[in-house]
C-alpha cells in the first residue's frame, strides 16, 4: 500500500511545480500562461516544460510568462520575446523554418540518400553475376587443365 501511495505521489509531482504564489487571479490570464509554459522547455531539466518544471529559472520563466501577460501582451509576443531572450532552444516544439528547415529536411534527405546507394549497388550487383554464364572457353579450360597438372 505504502508503494501505491509513493507511486501516487511520484506521478502527481509536476502538479506541484506551479506554486501557489504563481497562480494569477484571472483564470483566463492563467490558462493562457499555463498553455504558453507547457510548449517552453526549462533549461535546467530539458525536455521538460517549464510547467513542469521545479527549477528555480523554470520558476523565474513562469513569472516572466505570467508578468508578460499581465502587461498585455499576446500570446505569440510572449513567446517571441521569451525565444529572442533564451534562444529557440526554449521552445518543446521547434518552428519548421529558417535555420532549422536544414536540420528537419536532412533526415528524409540522408535516407533518400542511402536507399539510392542500395539500389544502385544491387542493381551493379545483378549485372555483374548475370555478365557471364559461368562457362569457360576451349583455351581457358585447356589453360585450367593445365594448371591442375602442375
Amino acid at each position: 500500500m505504502r508503494r501505491l501511495v509513493f507511486l501516487l505521489c511520484l506521478m502527481a509531482a509536476p502538479l506541484f511545480a506551479v506554486q501557489p504564489d504563481e497562480v494569477l487571479d484571472d483564470p483566463e490570464l492563467e490558462a493562457r500562461a499555463r498553455d504558453i509554459s507547457a510548449g517552453l522547455r526549462c533549461l535546467v531539466c530539458r525536455n521538460e516544460s517549464i510547467d513542469e518544471s521545479n527549477a528555480a529559472l523554470a520558476r523565474d520563466l513562469r513569472l516572466l510568462v505570467r508578468d508578460r501577460l499581465l502587461a498585455g501582451d499576446t500570446d505569440a509576443q510572449v513567446v517571441s520575446f521569451v525565444v529572442d531572450r533564451y534562444g529557440e532552444y526554449v521552445l518543446l516544439k521547434p518552428q519548421l523554418g529558417g535555420s532549422n528547415l536544414a536540420l528537419w529536411l536532412a533526415g528524409p534527405a540522408m535516407l533518400l540518400f542511402g536507399a539510392g546507394i542500395a539500389v544502385f549497388y544491387i542493381r551493379r550487383r545483378a549485372g555483374a553475376d548475370s555478365a557471364g554464364d559461368g562457362t569457360l572457353t576451349e583455351a581457358e579450360e585447356e589453360r585450367l587443365r593445365q594448371i591442375l597438372d602442375e
